[in-house]
């Protein structure tokens, strides 16, 4: 394909976004345009994404559709180009806004221009992420990602509003300024800010563990991993309904993402040598935020502590270093962006006729509003893990790659589902099922057409991936490979199992690359 597809898909958006702030009228006429454009712009940004899903060659793991501008050689270029793995998170990134703007269709009525203008910069940044082969331009789009979530949080979020942008901000900022640091030390021992050129430099042992540090610095604050998640809670609290589904369907999977691209194949030695970390971390995660969720009286906050649950789940996956955890965390990050998103959006939808998020308002609401019942049922039971959902394919992938590591991080994940099902169906009861007297509660209507036509794609999209999932585990399965390949000479093996002692656990890693 010689037409610059990449460069179109990150661009687009932002030049949806100069016509919007730039189109002339009075107010209400910008809104409207506001609306139509960013929903026209969203739309065939899915078309493109659909376009590049039907033209990848699954068969290599070399990056497709390259283009490359240099810029500013050497120090930055605009270098585009996908694997699989960027593939997939493209498509769900692309799948995901054009429910954001329609969840925000009737919801927001203040600075709309401005308001549409945020969400397809931040499409633009997104896409950037995935998209970016030159270091420091994966470095500007990951960090410029900040700006519009912090103005969507800030400007049209809910009373703590200022408070939870900045915490956001902050955390989120100061995770990023060892990488910073790191991404110069690289450049300055490769002498090249290309990434494929990166994937495949040893640098050297010594150093490979205070690379990995910085990094993790950043990405763990971006999924974000125990300790450092206490921002996610208040910013999904505070955001819109569809800041809060685009920060947890994509910009959560950054994280993820950086782990795969950076500190696995950049930093195998040190990846494997400080295993112990992740692991740690990842059960502590498990355990103590799916307890936290299970005391939560707002739905918001209760599904957000579900969100760092299940991004340990992916930390996990990614880093027992075998096909099937690995694969199974990358699945994990794409049904958690479904799933989360969708549970958002069923929040959205009665926050919108009766104006809190408190589960105790509620109750009964099968009685009246049956299709919403039946949809909030399907992604209730996708977070749980139901099999025939997508929920159940990675959490099943992530368990059996983990087994192969140790069975103490297994069993910690198997008390993480169990908690998570506790949380989850305790949620569902007390909403959707019992009596309730409360006039206001009754008078709810059920599910309009807007609404379905938001709700029943990301459904299907649930059971496609939980009944066929192959589908979407094609395009990783050569990268994975790559990526294996890579780590085989610093995987801990049975002859060699890491052994360490944090907070008094004793873990022993055995799995070997497989």
């Amino acid at each position: 394909m010689t037409f610059p597809v990449l460069s179109v898909l990150v661009l687009l958006p932002l030049l949806g976004a100069a016509w919007i702030l730039l189109a002339p009228g009075g107010e209400d006429a910008r809104a409207a345009n506001a609306r139509v454009t960013a929903l026209v712009v969203t739309l065939l940004e899915l078309a493109l994404g659909i376009a590049l899903w039907l033209t990848f060659d699954t068969s290599t793991a070399a990056f497709q559709f390259v283009e490359r501008i240099d810029l500013f050689a050497p120090f930055l270029s605009w270098h585009l180009g996908i694997d699989g793995i960027a593939l997939m998170l493209i498509m769900l990134s692309v799948f995901l806004m054009p429910f954001c703007i329609l969840a925000s269709w009737q919801s927001i009525h203040t600075r709309v221009p401005e308001y549409m203008a945020a969400f397809l910069l931040m499409e633009t940044l997104m896409l950037g992420v995935f998209a970016s082969l030159d270091l420091f331009l994966f470095y500007l789009f990951f960090e410029g990602g900040l700006i519009p979530m912090y103005l969507i949080i800030g400007i049209w979020g809910g009373a703590r509003r200022i408070y939870a942008s900045y915490k956001f901000f902050l955390y989120t900022l100061l995770g990023s300024v060892l990488m910073l640091l790191a991404m110069i030390y690289m450049v300055s021992v490769a002498h090249t800010t290309d990434i494929p050129t990166l994937l495949t430099f040893d640098f050297a042992p010594a150093a490979q563990p205070w690379l990995w540090l910085a990094f993790f610095a950043s990405f763990a604050v971006k999924m974000p991993m125990w300790p450092v998640h206490t921002w996610l809670p208040d910013a999904h609290v505070e955001a819109p309904t569809a800041g809060s589904v685009i920060l947890a369907g994509v910009l959560l999977k950054l994280g993820g993402y950086g782990f795969v691209r950076f500190s696995l194949p950049m930093f195998p030695q040190a990846s494997a040598n400080l295993v112990w970390i992740i692991a740690v971390l990842s059960v502590v995660a498990v355990v103590y935020t799916s307890l936290v969720a299970l005391v939560q009286t707002d739905m918001k906050k209760l599904i957000a502590y579900s969100s760092i649950a299940h991004m340990a789940f992916v930390t996990a996956g990614l880093f027992v270093f075998n096909t099937q955890g690995i694969e199974g965390g990358i699945v994990m990050m794409l049904s958690h962006g479904l799933v989360s998103g969708a549970l958002f959006l069923c929040v959205g939808v009665i926050y919108d006729r009766l104006h809190t998020r408190e589960i105790a308002a509620y109750g009964g609401l099968a009685n009246f509003m049956p299709r919403y019942a039946l949809f909030f049922l399907l992604f209730t039971m996708a977070s749980v893990g139901l099999p025939a959902t997508s929920g159940f394919v990675a959490e099943f992938l992530v368990l059996l790659g983990s087994f192969g590591a140790s069975t103490w991080l297994s069993a910690g994940l198997t008390m993480g589902i169990i908690l998570g099902a506790a949380y989850m169906l305790y949620l569902y009861r007390r909403v959707v099922f019992g009596t309730q007297e409360r006039k206001e509660v009754l008078a709810m209507p059920d599910l309009s057409g807007r609404e379905i036509a938001i709700l029943l794609p990301i459904a299907l999209a649930v059971l496609w991936m939980g009944v066929y999932p192959t589908s979407f585990m094609v395009p990783l399965r050569a990268p994975v490979r790559n990526l294996l390949a890579r780590l085989h000479g610093a995987a801990p093996r049975p002859e060699n199992t890491v052994v360490a002692t944090a907070a008094g656990t004793r873990i022993a890693l055995s799995g070997s690359a497989k």
